[in-house]
């Protein structure tokens, strides 16, 4: 992780790639450092109010966009809260009305980059949030059988999952791809780790800007096993799956009083992470271990 310093002209770049709440953890923990955040979003989901919008018109699913808007947003008031209303009835029951204005501004202003400048602007969101790939696409798994299931609701069910990718195969956008390039450190997860961080990782450009990293690569691993998805994974097991797509962190964050099978695994750094429920990572013990990464010199 970059040194940091307190002229906002001068913070370092951080990027954060991954989806769902576990890449809005990583950003409030972000928050709470002098460093500009920018969120790489996930957007091949294709379940709840993200995927009937996917269902009624060709669109990238906005939804994990729209949490890390929320995640950054500078302004906390009656705006910021109403991008997570849901329609509790009628044609929009179930719908975020975040999702809702995501995809009304994509039509009026012509495309996704655009509706999320307009949506950062109103949120006064403190950092930058892009998605993976402006191109709809489906998320593929193929399994240990050799069987292949599509979506990323279908394969969250699934186990003994060897890879992931894309289909059709989509692009990063320039701005992504400059973003890491030019980034002081990046990191990965938490959050599911094929339907979330791998289904933004692996698009192609990112993939390849992240082995060409000069910084560090920090991997933030889960607290426990998925069910389906990650059944039976520790930490080696987590780290072995980015490896089978040609992601080689130089750091491991976890937590051993929630997971095992660290031992092996290079550059492993144990540190307390969990909420007091232990359901997910704290961000503020989470932007405590970045910053004794930073301390570190990572």
């Amino acid at each position: 992780m970059p040194a940091v310093g307190d002229d906002p002209a001068t913070k370092p770049s951080v990027v954060a790639i991954g989806g769902g709440h576990g890449l809005s953890v990583t950003l409030a923990a972000l928050r709470r450092l002098p460093v500009h955040p920018v969120a790489v979003v996930a957007v091949a989901d294709d379940g709840g109010s993200t995927g009937r919008l996917r269902s009624d018109s060709e669109r990238v699913a906005p939804g994990d966009l729209r949490k890390c808007l929320v995640a950054l947003a500078g302004r906390q008031d009656a705006l910021t809260q109403v991008m997570e209303h849901r329609f509790a009835s009628g044609e929009l029951q179930g719908h975020a009305f975040g999702n809702l204005l995501l995809a009304a501004l994509e039509e009026s202003e012509g495309d996704l980059m655009a509706a999320l400048g307009v949506v950062s602007d109103l949120l006064e969101v403190r950092g930058t949030v892009l998605p993976a790939t402006v191109e709809v696409v489906d998320l593929v798994a193929e399994l240990s059988d050799g069987e292949t299931v599509v979506g990323q609701v279908a394969i969250s069910a699934s186990e003994a999952i060897e890879r992931v990718h894309l289909d059709p195969e989509p692009r990063a956008p320039d701005a992504v791809v400059e973003a890491i390039r030019g980034a002081d450190a990046v990191v990965l997860g938490p959050g599911s780790l094929y339907t979330s961080v791998l289904a933004a990782a692996s698009v192609p450009g990112i993939s390849e800007a992240l082995g060409e990293l000069d910084a560090p690569l920090v991997y933030v691993c889960n607290l426990r096993p998925q069910r389906s998805e990650t059944a039976g994974y520790d930490v080696a097991a987590h780290v072995e799956a980015l490896a089978r797509h040609g992601i080689h962190p130089d750091v491991v964050l976890h937590d051993p009083a929630e997971i095992g099978g660290a031992d092996q695994v290079a550059n492993a750094t144990p540190a307390p992470l969990a909420r007091p429920d232990r359901l997910a990572h704290d961000p503020a013990l989470l932007a405590e271990a970045f910053g004794e990464l930073v301390r570190r010199g990572c």
